[in-house]
């Protein structure tokens, strides 16, 4: 009985654990890591044909977005999950197939000039739709027993639709032991999910710490926040631009701008047109209203009980093509645009934002963390202009951001959790958390609550019968990359999301004329002969 920690072991990206239990092998999590890492992960330390099944706590791609890879590289065994996990990452997985095989294309054609390597790419669409075959899906709190004296069960982790904390619990040599993964906990009273479930017994935790320093502070109110917004922009006669993430963020939104319109907290506007511009958010939405009922709060099934959907409204248009998405900034009328990427650093986004940037009439409203470097970090940061398309866009609408909106449990609503288990568990692991915060708040956790805490580094090994780590890796940190690299990355992401945005495109010509797509592939095809040489 044995822990190995591989990702997220003092990082916030990249979930995945390894653990040796009653002779399989078995995976919780097996994630990508994004943004700036800090130090070198350890490799899988067995083949992934070695791996007897995948246990994914949610659909976020720093969770689930290796797990082609394992497939590419041969594994064949389950993965569990709940539904709603499973259409989403239906959705993101095929997505994150797109940017790999568009990456692998345009590097091999610079590496045929250069007579460079060929590179492969991470994995394929077909890896992808092999992958999704293999998800046996369930719903929380019923045991399903994956090998024998092995068995798991999903709790609602309050994150996203259909997130989980994992019991895992197993006997070996006459000994019973529960494992808890927290996956990752939700914040507390959001629109449509229901609050975190709260833990019952566990042996030993795995918890998450990305808000292991801060509390969120008192919650503020949403609906009032907004509306003002709303109105004092329509009143000026322009538009209100929300940059946004696609899955979870933007359905919350629409719950939101639902309520307002049906309160009538809008004067003079009630009929204000609502554009959710991004196929993967209008992919996820419908996800959303596809009657997952097990994974929405109480206040939700009310709402549908009685017959009303919570996230669409009179006046809400689905943008899925290209066409539509110009249609949008011919529409004069105040109105609201969401669209990805929440960064804006790529997307259709940029398109509003050249659209509506330079009007003092229009809102700019941020609700999501803006990093460092980003364009929507330079917006908030108070920018007089922006880049956009090789143009120089001046900044004069109005930049705001609404304030109190995470997805994630803060410090205290940690602890909370933490503290309603049964009795003390033989140890607490953090991870999921920026390098200080992990080892930050496993001292929190003794302190508050007795509980013996740590924050293992990747590759660190711990049984699970004493506790005690049996096998401690080397730390290793990446060596910075100098701001030419940097730089150089940016760009290249820059090009790979605009592929992707193509990809997209090309996929709403499958239905049209024969002319329509033959004139469209030459057009294609005139772009690649001009810098394929």
């Amino acid at each position: 009985m044995k822990i190995t920690f591989l990702g997220a072991a003092h990082e916030v990206t990249g979930s995945c654990t390894l653990l040796r239990l009653c002779e399989k092998n078995i995976l919780v999590d097996c994630g990508m890591e994004q943004g700036a890492d800090i130090y070198e992960n350890c490799e899988l330390p067995i083949s992934p044909t070695e791996i007897d099944a995948i246990v994914l706590t949610h659909a976020h791609i720093d969770h689930s977005g290796k797990i082609p890879a394992m497939v590419a590289g041969g594994y064949k065994g389950p993965i569990y999950s709940t539904e709603a996990t499973f259409r989403l990452c239906d959705i993101m997985l095929k997505d994150s197939a797109h940017i790999q095989e568009f990456e692998a294309e345009w590097r091999n054609r610079k590496a045929k000039r250069s007579g460079a390597e060929p590179y492969t790419p991470l994995y394929t669409m077909a890896d992808t739709l092999q992958a999704l075959c293999q998800f046996k899906y369930t719903g929380y709190e019923k045991d399903l027993s994956i090998f024998d004296d092995i068995k798991i069960r999903f709790s609602d982790a309050g994150h996203l639709l259909g997130s989980s904390s994992v019991y895992i619990t197993y006997t070996e040599e006459n000994v019973t032991k529960t494992l808890l993964f927290s996956g990752d906990l939700g914040n507390i009273n959001r629109p449509l999910i229901r609050d975190p479930q709260f833990p019952t017994k566990a042996d030993y935790v795995v918890i998450e710490s990305t808000y292991g320093d801060r509390l969120h502070g008192e919650r503020p109110d949403y609906i009032s926040q907004l509306s003002k917004i709303l109105q004092e922009t329509f009143d000026r006669g322009g538009n209100v631009v929300i940059p946004s993430f696609a899955i979870g963020r933007t359905q919350e939104l629409l719950y939101l701008i639902r309520n307002i319109k049906q309160q009538g907290c809008i004067k003079g506007h009630e009929g204000f047109p609502v554009y959710v511009d991004s196929p993967m958010a209008v992919e996820a939405t419908n996800v959303y209203s596809s009657g997952m009922t097990d994974y929405y709060d109480s206040e939700t099934l009310e709402l549908l009980e009685k017959g009303i959907d919570p996230i669409n409204f009179e006046g809400l248009s689905l943008s899925l093509t290209s066409e539509d998405s110009k249609l949008i900034n011919e529409d004069k009328r105040p109105k609201v645009i969401l669209s990805a990427s929440g960064m804006c650093e790529a997307g259709r986004i940029r398109h509003h934002l050249k659209h509506n940037l330079w009007s003092e009439k229009n809102t700019i409203l941020f609700v999501g963390y803006q990093s460092n470097g980003t364009i929507g970090r330079k917006l908030l940061d108070g920018a007089l202009s922006v880049k956009l398309f090789g143009e120089e866009i001046v900044v004069n609408a109005k930049i705001e951001n609404l304030a109190g909106i995470s997805g994630h449990a803060d410090k205290y609503m940690l602890i909370n959790w933490l503290s309603t288990l049964e009795a003390a568990p033989q140890k607490v692991f953090i991870n999921h958390g920026e390098d200080t915060v992990c080892d930050q708040f496993a001292e929190t956790v003794t302190d508050k609550l007795g509980f013996e805490a740590i924050a293992p580094y990747s590759g660190d090994t711990y049984d699970l019968l004493s506790g005690e780590c049996i096998e401690k890796a080397p730390i290793v940190k990446v060596t910075k990359k100098s701001d030419t690299k940097l730089r150089n990355e940016a760009i290249f992401a820059k090009l790979v999301a605009a592929g992707q945005r193509l990809m997209g495109i090309i996929k709403t010509y499958k239905n049209g004329s024969n002319k329509d797509i033959a004139r469209f592939t030459d057009r294609i095809n005139d772009l690649c002969d001009k810098y394929d040489r």
